[in-house]
């Protein structure tokens, strides 16, 4: 492609990423990233906790070349757009900012093929391409660093200067050569550290990771089991993810646009009650539609059970009683069981005599069991 064009592309494909909704958008180059051995030192430490699929080798050798994924690649292009902070709904059970409307996956995979079908139409010919946002085995804030979309702050999230951290970020790895951006060099932290002392499991490490096994956002999203007891009463009443260290960072405070739970198009979210107390067929619909499918059926009820127990709330009793008793998921049960303990009443001790009198999974009695010595602690 002759200079003159490949300048003329790329100014063409910034300007219809930013038309198509992306708040910010940049170019780099396919290299491997600059801290992909920080990277694969966290995987031999264990802190990705369960999450076996980052380990894999084929996701590993990805990670550290792009090539692997698509030979042809010459360009990156990285986009950002932003989502609202977490709205406060007076209810027990918050939802990190990003799962508040339409999956945020399936918006912005929408939006690049849009870019790459108007790209493809300028440029008069189809082009290889890889679209990806938080799916595929890219190391996506070391590249949208190195397209100048800012720089990886403390709390591991990617922050820019005039947005903040609450940024959703996809990337296309293009089979045509842009120009690249200038890497944003400065790290504009400082000897802030609010993020690191905000943290409620103090996951947050030194190097700009995260052990994971700690983390929030991982304990009622990616984690399929049971949540550990001893870290139950820090996740507090998040039901779905975790924003405490963003919502902290005085880059956000400062420059991220302030709650709007009435946003348009945005979807009503769900709290812990409604979860508890719904019958799955009636609200499954409208978390299928969110990125809280992910947590799925068991992992919602279970962070509601925790939402519940953290809060004492002994109006959800019921709910927490019926779940003991006749819940198909042991782990759903067992996590309410835990919550009828915290709430700490005689009806909550008569409901767990009762559940393990029935129960016959030894895992789920023994959460029966310490639940009814918690009570009489």
């Amino acid at each position: 492609m002759p200079e003159l064009d490949r300048h003329a592309l790329t100014r063409f494909m910034k300007d219809e990423a930013l038309r198509l909704g992306f708040a910010f958008v940049g170019v780099t180059t396919p290299e491997p990233p600059p801290h992909v051995d920080v990277y694969q030192q966290w995987l031999a430490e264990g802190r990705h906790g369960d999450m076996e699929y980052l380990a894999r080798e084929r996701a590993v050798l990805r990670r550290r070349d792009l090539l692997q994924i698509l030979p042809e690649c010459r360009s990156i292009l990285v986009v950002a757009a932003p989502y609202d902070p977490p709205a406060a709904t007076g209810r027990p059970g918050r939802v990190a900012g990003y799962a508040r409307g339409p999956d945020y996956h399936d918006v912005l995979i929408e939006k690049l093929q849009s870019l790459m079908a108007a790209a493809e139409a300028r440029v008069g010919h189809a082009f290889a391409h890889r679209l990806y946002t938080d799916t595929g085995p890219i190391l996506e804030r070391e590249f949208a660093q190195r397209a100048g979309l800012g720089w990886i702050g403390k709390n591991t999230c990617l922050i820019h200067p005039r947005q903040g951290s609450y940024l959703l970020l996809a990337e296309a790895l293009l089979g045509i050569e842009l120009d690249p951006d200038a890497p944003f060099t400065a790290d504009q932290c400082g000897t802030c550290t609010r993020c690191l002392e905000a943290c409620p499991t103090q996951c947050i490490l030194p190097d700009r990771t995260l052990d994971a096994r700690r983390c929030i956002s991982y304990l009622t999203i990616e984690l399929k089991g049971s949540v550990p007891i001893e870290l139950r009463p820090a996740v507090g009443d998040w039901l779905f993810g975790c924003d405490i260290c963003q919502e902290v960072c005085p880059w956000n405070i400062r420059f991220a646009p302030p709650p709007d739970a009435g946003a348009p198009g945005r979807e009503p979210v769900l709290n812990a009650q409604e979860i508890l107390e719904s019958d799955p067929g009636e609200v499954r619909p409208r978390w299928e539609r969110t990125a809280l499918r992910r947590a799925r059926r068991s992992g919602l009820m279970r962070n509601a059970a925790i939402v519940a127990g953290n809060a004492q709330a002994a109006h959800l009793r019921p709910a927490l009683e019926r779940l003991v008793a006749q819940d198909p998921e042991p782990m759903v049960r067992s996590h309410a069981a835990w919550a009828l303990a915290r709430i700490g009443d005689a009806r909550s001790r008569a409901a767990l005599e009762e559940a393990l009198s029935a129960e016959d999974d030894s895992a789920v009695r023994q959460e029966f069991e310490a639940a009814l010595r918690d009570l009489e602690g």
